[in-house]
């Protein structure tokens, strides 16, 4: 871990704080076009989110009215009933998006595993830059929102599964996360400009609570509209 990532994960609460647990759980609240779009608007609307701290694997519950849960890995994604019986499953999930652009509908699988990547990927931010093998670097400053905000390009290895490789993050003058960068691989490499605000603490964790997805122009710059996903956290827990 080099010294950007160590700042960066120093403000959220430290490695060493983060390391105390396996698990972060949360109640979402989302919106936004992007369901609709893909032919799954409500599915997630109001659901909880499990992801693990140490491995990569999340799980939804419930799934809508299609399963009790999903089960996210890179190899593999699943719905299952109460039991913990697979309805349907899918392994090698990312080969299913090939040639998918922004409009392409998702089947509940594609949904399911779309949704696990995501709410991994953000609930592990910023303490993901100490796994093995991902490198950030410095990138210049940038000003928005009355701030001076410093750029890291983030360079993600093979072996995890993410929307983009490669990824910009923006921090504030207190190492907060503050906005992420990235073109969706899966949907045709779709440019966003994500947002995260409203910041809280956790068992000594700093989450933020409010995150908001934009379209962005290839300047850099968000778009205003459309709002493509909102998510709103709440009872976030560690355990």
């Amino acid at each position: 871990m080099n010294a950007i990532a160590e700042s960066i994960i120093g403000a959220h609460g430290g490695l060493a704080q983060w390391r105390n647990f396996r698990t972060v759980s949360a109640r979402l609240v989302q919106g936004g076009a992007l369901w609709g779009l893909k032919g799954q608007a409500g599915v997630l609307e109001n659901t909880t989110v499990t992801v693990a701290t140490d491995r990569q694997w999340a799980s939804h519950a419930p799934f809508g009215s299609l399963a009790a849960r999903s089960d996210f890995t890179r190899e593999r994604i699943a719905l299952l009933d109460r039991a913990g019986r697979v309805i349907e499953e899918r392994v090698q999930p990312r080969e299913s998006f090939s040639g998918h652009t922004l409009e392409t509908p998702w089947d509940p699988l594609q949904l399911a595993f779309f949704a696990g990547c995501a709410m991994w990927t953000y609930l592990n931010a910023p303490f993901v830059l100490a796994w093995e093998g991902v490198h950030c670097e410095d990138d210049g400053l940038w000003q928005e929102q009355g701030e001076v905000w410093r750029k890291i390009r983030v360079r993600y290895p093979e072996n995890l599964e993410v929307f983009s490789k490669a990824q910009t993050i923006y921090v504030g003058p207190d190492n907060l996360i503050r906005r992420l960068d990235y073109d969706v691989e899966i949907a045709g490499n779709t440019p966003g400009a994500h947002y995260v605000s409203d910041y809280t603490t956790v068992s000594g964790v700093r989450f933020p609570t409010k995150r908001r997805i934009y379209p962005r122009t290839p300047e850099g710059q968000a778009m205003p509209e459309p709002l493509v996903v909102s998510i709103d956290l709440h009872e976030i827990t560690l355990s």
